[in-house]
């Protein structure tokens, strides 16, 4: 069984290659959110509880990091920096002049380092489940330093360690729903190689000195049962940002798969927070031409959900 997904369309980034883009028009001249996911995982795997929801409200984008799912394969090292230049290029091959990036876990970093980096094409952020660092305690920095001999393993038994990681990270959120296999292969389909290089990229990441240059809108979604970001880094991250409303949902790292209900309202309230923040700056659908952007029809529209209330929101 497949979940119902957004339509996707090709898009071809000079000098990078092709991408898939998923895509929900919203309303006429709708805000665009451009979503980003976290390590291991596809933005599908990553958001497709989330996409019919946003689509209500807003023109929601979505595709997969270099070395991810779909995501483009060039032949070198992964690198953050890389990821947040790979969503520049597709926001502005798309004809987009301003969006709010939704980020969650790594793809939190990427939101950071684009907000760093293209500060132009950001109206706001949203940084879910995410932190400065994910250095830490001993224990996470030996974990993190195996990450380059498995790098060299991956290279011989793949698949056994994608099997793995969907195992370790989203089993228990989706057996039983009759998704298992789309989540495996959806998994699958990530390279092993991109994966641990993305793992030892992502223990490298440390925002701490620069983020509080980030003189932009920004709120953060707190996952305050999250036993891999701890909540406390979490909230540190709100700390630094010098323009931050802070939004708590109550579940674990995969709340956005495992339990929507708990993680959506937050969310939902995190993106209105921000757009109040953006007052006089242009969000909406410039709908210029898109070089390069051809449309795909794998897969159906959005399921119908039913709009969750929105939860009041915590400014620090």
């Amino acid at each position: 069984m497949t979940p119902s997904l957004p339509p996707e369309r090709r898009v071809e980034l000079a000098g990078r290659g092709t991408v898939g883009v998923r895509e929900l028009p919203g309303p006429p001249g709708a805000p665009t959110l451009v979503l980003l996911h976290g390590w291991t995982v596809t933005a599908d795997l990553n958001w497709f509880r989330c996409y019919s929801e946003l689509g209500r409200t807003y023109r929601v984008l979505a595709f997969d990091h270099r070395g991810h799912g779909r995501g483009l394969r060039p032949a070198v090292r992964f690198r953050m920096t890389d990821c947040a230049n790979d969503v520049a290029a597709v926001v502005e091959a798309l004809g987009i002049d301003r969006f709010i990036a939704v980020g969650y876990s790594m793809g939190g970093c990427v939101a950071q380092l684009l907000a760093r980096d293209h500060p132009h094409l950001l109206a706001g952020m949203v940084l879910c489940a995410t932190s400065r660092s994910f250095r830490g305690s001993g224990w996470e920095r030996a974990r993190f330093s195996l990450l380059p001999p498995l790098a060299d393993l991956a290279k011989v038994t793949p698949l056994r360690l994608r099997d793995a990681v969907y195992n370790r990270v989203l089993e228990s959120q989706i057996s039983g729903d009759g998704l298992t296999e789309w989540a495996r292969d959806e998994i699958r389909s990530c390279d092993p190689q991109f994966l641990l290089d993305a793992g030892a990229e992502l223990y490298r990441f440390d925002s701490s000195s620069w983020a509080p240059s980030l003189r932009l809108p920004a709120a953060v979604v707190v996952t305050e049962r999250d036993g891999r970001v701890p909540p406390e880094r979490q909230r540190a991250l709100a700390a630094s940002l010098p323009d931050t409303s802070v939004h708590r949902s109550d579940g674990n790292h995969t709340v956005c798969v495992g339990a929507p209900q708990r993680f959506l309202p937050p969310l939902l309230d995190a993106v209105s927070s921000v757009l109040a923040r953006s007052v006089g700056t242009s969000l909406g659908d410039s709908r210029r031409p898109a070089a390069g952007a051809d449309v795909g029809n794998n897969s159906s529209g959005p399921a119908p959900s039913t709009p969750p209330a929105t939860t009041p929101r915590a400014r620090r």
